[in-house]
């Protein structure tokens, strides 16, 4: 078992297990009653979604700089109670349970889906390549 990191709206792996969408906003122009079953995510968990503000950081970020201070500002926002709690759990859970955690972003590498990823990892999650 372990926690996949996913783009939202891409066909399932095998054995993926739940998937725990970790973004602001639902799918737009998709029926709620359709989001598991078009891919995008079982459990809508905007908790591991940056805020709205530190979004548009990341969206506008366009140079290295720019994107380390998304980062930074997000990692600080991931480290509040109710967050760490949160990646604490997800991270105690992929060792015995198949789940997977996603955004939208087409590119890993330029969505907080990779600082996830990190602070997973840094938790001693197990997390699938």
């Amino acid at each position: 078992m372990s926690i996949r990191i996913v783009r939202l709206g891409t066909p399932r792996a095998p054995g993926e297990g739940l998937r725990v969408g970790t973004v602001r906003r639902p799918p737009r122009g998709v029926p709620k009653t359709e989001f598991a079953s078009q891919d995008w995510y079982d459990v809508w968990y905007p908790n591991l979604a940056p805020s709205v503000e530190t979004m548009k950081q990341a969206q506008e970020a366009e140079t290295p700089a720019q994107w380390n201070a998304f980062v930074r500002k997000f990692k600080t926002e991931m480290a509040e109670p109710d967050a760490s709690r949160s990646l604490d759990l997800l991270a105690a859970l992929s060792h015995g349970t198949a789940l997977a955690v996603g955004c939208y972003c087409e590119n890993e590498a330029h969505c907080h889906r990779s600082v996830l990823r990190s602070l997973l990892a840094e938790r001693g999650a197990d997390i699938a390549d």
